[in-house]
């Protein structure tokens, strides 16, 4: 056992009893049948997201209470109460049926934390029509890509993003029907080949009956980047609300008295299953802030909101952390009593500074786009092990594997053995697909097991430990990058030959994006260049995405078979063991 790094719980860190006290029983016992008996009872014997999330609240005592506290700077707070939230979310569903948008078509949202997102992404729900929240801060391309793929039927944004990065692009995207748009500046929009949202909301009808989906209906299309082709995207169905349920009870400890706060875009899926989904299940009362990072800010909201339940990035909690303890300081925040953190590996410094700052740890845990919710946990009652992922919820086998020449795996029984994480299959949230790719989706099981890509180790108390990525995929503040989609990028300008992508280590971020270039004929590196490229790449595909360095290369290093070897860059830039070069291409 690793006393060394262990936080113990104590009688003053459970102000209120968790929900998953007894680890072992609770295991012993849990059945997703009996997580289907905690929610209500729907007409026609159907499951919906929404209405689980929403309408059986509305129709309870829990009516006229917040659901959402939205907070933007020079604004009154914005409350949205579940009965409003019910109304409004009828009157978009209502809003697509006159469209004639129907069950199992596909929405895509592009638009910052705004009322409107929330309700399109219930309202959508209830009709049937699968949704697909987008990053507002993609450039076109990863736009245009994700639409086309997940062939999208509606785009809801604002009339500035459609603006910058829809109107020219819009002929790329065939398979768009409408346009639907919120106003910036709270009016309305009459932009062509748009509808205007606004006035689509208020003359639809309040009074609607929700389409009838079942457990296996597709209800959410999240993408996650490869390391090689295009964005996956992975399909998820109404049953997932099970999972969502469970985790906000045992991994969030979710309490309907709670205010909760969840700063995750619903642009990725944390986002959408941990700042939508499952606090609604719970009928607590979640903030929402519309504005970017900003110490002093954050700490006001913890303090003013009365935040009980936090979960953050381990990018925002370095950042608060680098902002200096006395800002902190100026602050108190009696009512909060849980803090968790998820997006990557959480390091021990700041789980430990968690303490010391915020009067508790931060609390890990380990889930994937895939998983479609949290799968290992540190849970309220659990002593922490920093650095460690925490341990399976209850409904949730995992096990460290070892892939066999055959294609099948061995599960590895030794605590502390390096091997790919792997989960029994069965949990309601695991995807259901990636779509249009039945291959890909059939070469992430091996029998029973889903591999998860992702190396680690479990030691002897049952906890699991990151180790690293089986791929190349960087991980960069919180945000899944693919190399393809940006070597892509920038080998559209006509300078680049070819284009090889690694992450960095940063001590914010995680890892940022680092790109190497070789030139085509006729062109030479220079700084000007350099700054050419790094616009190029931040126009097509977003700040978050696109490389923050850029190196040039005579020749990149290849295999014999012709494939760049981002694993010998990444070495050769960080100092470490190149491993074996016994594929490697002759040249520099």
């Amino acid at each position: 056992m690793e006393s060394s790094s262990i936080i113990h719980k104590t009688a003053s860190d459970l102000r209120l009893a968790p929900n998953l006290g007894d680890y072992e029983a609770e295991r012993r016992v849990f059945s997703w049948a009996a997580v289907s008996r905690e929610l209500a009872d729907q007409p026609q014997g159907a499951l919906n997201i929404a209405w689980q999330a929403v309408d059986r609240h509305a129709a309870s005592s829990l009516r006229g209470k917040a659901a959402f506290r939205i907070l933007a700077r020079g604004t009154p707070t914005h409350f949205v109460t579940y009965g409003q939230l019910s109304a409004l979310t009828n009157r978009f569903c209502n809003v697509l049926r006159d469209l004639g948008v129907g069950k199992g078509e596909r929405l895509f949202i592009l638009a910052g934390r705004i009322p409107e997102l929330y309700i399109a992404i219930l309202g959508s729900l209830k009709n049937g029509t699968a949704v697909s929240p987008l990053f507002s801060a993609f450039g076109p391309d990863p736009i245009a890509t994700r639409v086309n793929l997940g062939e999208g039927a509606v785009l809801v944004t604002t009339d500035m993003l459609f603006e910058r990065k829809i109107a020219k692009w819009r002929d790329r995207m065939p398979s768009l029907k409408h346009v639907l748009l919120v106003a910036e500046d709270g009016g309305t929009t009459a932009v062509p080949g748009t509808l205007d949202l606004s006035s689509l909301m208020a003359s639809a009808s309040d009074a609607c009956e929700i389409t009838p989906t079942t457990a296996e209906d597709m209800a959410l299309l999240h993408f996650t980047s490869g390391t090689t082709g295009t964005p996956k995207g992975a399909v998820h169905v109404h049953g997932a609300v099970l999972t969502h349920w469970s985790t906000g009870r045992y991994a969030l400890d979710l309490h309907v008295d709670d205010i909760y706060w969840c700063t995750a875009d619903p642009g990725w899926v944390t986002g959408t299953s941990y700042g939508v989904i499952a606090p609604l299940l719970h009928g607590v009362t979640s903030i929402v802030d519309r504005e970017e990072f900003d110490a002093e800010r954050w700490y006001a909201i913890l303090q003013d909101e009365g935040v009980s339940i936090w979960y953050t990035a381990p990018t925002a909690i370095r950042m608060l952390m680098k902002a200096g303890a006395d800002i902190a300081k100026k602050y108190a925040f009696p009512r909060l009593r849980f803090a968790a953190s998820v997006g990557e590996p959480l390091n021990p410094e700041a789980v430990w500074w968690g303490k010391q700052v915020l009067g508790l740890p931060f609390h890990d845990n380990w889930w994937q786009t895939e998983t479609g919710g949290i799968m290992i946990a540190n849970t309220p009652a659990f002593d922490i092990k920093p650095g460690s992922m925490g341990r399976p919820l209850p409904g949730v086998e995992a096990a460290i594997v070892s892939r066999q020449a055959d294609g099948s795996v061995q599960v590895i029984e030794a605590p502390n053995k390096e091997g790919e994480l792997a989960l029994k299959r069965g949990w309601p949230s695991m995807f259901r697909g990636y779509l249009n790719s039945e291959e890909r989706y059939r070469k992430s099981f091996s029998g029973e097991w889903y591999l998860t890509g992702d190396l680690a180790r479990r030691d002897a108390d049952g906890y699991y430990w990151f180790v690293g990525r089986a791929d190349d995929v960087i991980k960069s503040a919180g945000h899944l990058i693919g190399p393809f989609e940006v070597e892509s990028a920038l080998m559209e300008h006509p300078a680049v030959a070819e284009a090889a992508v690694i992450g960095k280590p940063d001590p914010i971020a995680g890892e940022v994006v680092k790109a190497f270039v070789s030139l085509n004929n006729g062109f030479e590196q220079s700084e000007a260049l350099r700054m050419a490229l790094l616009g190029h790449a931040r126009t097509r595909l977003g700040a978050a995405v696109a490389p923050k360095e850029i190196a040039f290369l005579t020749q990149l290093p290849r295999t014999r078979s012709g494939k760049i070897m981002r694993r010998l860059l990444k070495a050769r830039e960080l100092g470490l063991p190149e491993g074996d070069t016994s594929t490697l291409e002759a040249g520099p």
